[in-house]
């Protein structure tokens, strides 16, 4: 049986190609009036266009600084980076612990 091939991104920021798994999906959210907003789609489900970034400052940084959203995207207007900067910017966990949110739930299966 043949292997298939993981779906390949180029990061906005840093321009490496990296698989999609390890990339964060980003989707503007416009309010009629020429003012966007970036959201991140963790879950990649969101409707429209995204665009690609490693969760690392550093590329945000960049990203930022060559104005590579709005080509990404195709949008033209005011962008707003805040939501983005927050979950970027976040702390992760490093208790070594799993993170009980995201762990499935054993409850009701069958063993």
């Amino acid at each position: 049986m043949a292997r298939r091939a993981l779906p390949e991104r180029t990061c906005v920021g840093c321009r490496k190609r990296a698989p999609a798994s390890e990339l964060l999906r980003i989707v503007a959210f416009g309010d009629g009036a020429g003012h966007f907003s970036l959201r991140p789609d963790a879950a990649r489900r969101l409707p429209g266009r995204g665009a690609n970034m490693h969760p690392d400052p550093a590329c945000f940084a960049q990203a930022v600084r060559r104005r590579a959203f709005g080509r990404a995207l195709r949008i033209a207007g005011i962008i707003d980076h805040g939501v983005l900067a927050e979950h970027v910017d976040a702390p992760t966990p490093t208790t070594g612990q799993p993170d009980r949110s995201r762990v499935a739930s054993k409850v009701g299966r069958p063993t």
